[in-house]
């Protein structure tokens, strides 16, 4: 019986890496990844960086409306925590020298889809035109029973 190459590639091991290359170490080398942080937006809290910068562009990771002085959530409900998340990702972004007119794409999670005018409301007060392309979600829950995270990423 004649195996075809699509057979081979997933039953052969590669060092403990996936058949293509995924996790080899001489790949993640060639990306030139810088991982980026400050102070000034919530700390990670898993195995991920607040951003990262590879070939002129910033992908910051989403960011729940931790308030980072005080680590609790503001008061009030989604303007509120809109605001608080687009300020951490604005932060995060500055500590790469760029700003939130530098945005090309966000992507909003809304853990109610009725919050999406509020939100709306205040996103609009932080970017101008062009504004940036978004998509916006509804999704069951958020981490800490967040309203609201905004990832976005920003070039160069």
């Amino acid at each position: 019986m004649r195996r075809n190459s699509s057979s081979v590639a997933f039953g052969k091991k590669n060092k403990g890496n996936h058949a293509f290359g995924c996790g080899n170490k001489r790949n993640n080398q060639n990306k030139k990844m810088k991982a980026l942080s400050t102070e000034k937006a919530p700390a990670a809290i898993g195995p991920y960086s607040q951003a990262i910068e590879a070939n002129g562009m910033v992908f910051a990771s989403g960011q729940l409306p931790i308030d980072p002085a005080t680590g609790t959530f503001p008061e009030g409900g989604i303007k509120e925590q809109t605001r608080q998340s687009l300020l951490n990702a604005q932060a995060i972004l500055q500590s790469a020298g760029l700003d939130l007119k530098d945005v090309v794409k966000t992507t909003v999670l809304l853990s109610d889809i009725a919050n999406f005018g509020p939100m709306n409301e205040v996103y609009s007060e932080f970017f101008s035109q062009p504004y940036p392309a978004r998509s916006a979600f509804a999704v069951r829950d958020l981490p800490k029973g967040a309203l609201v995270e905004i990832e976005c990423i920003a070039a160069r």
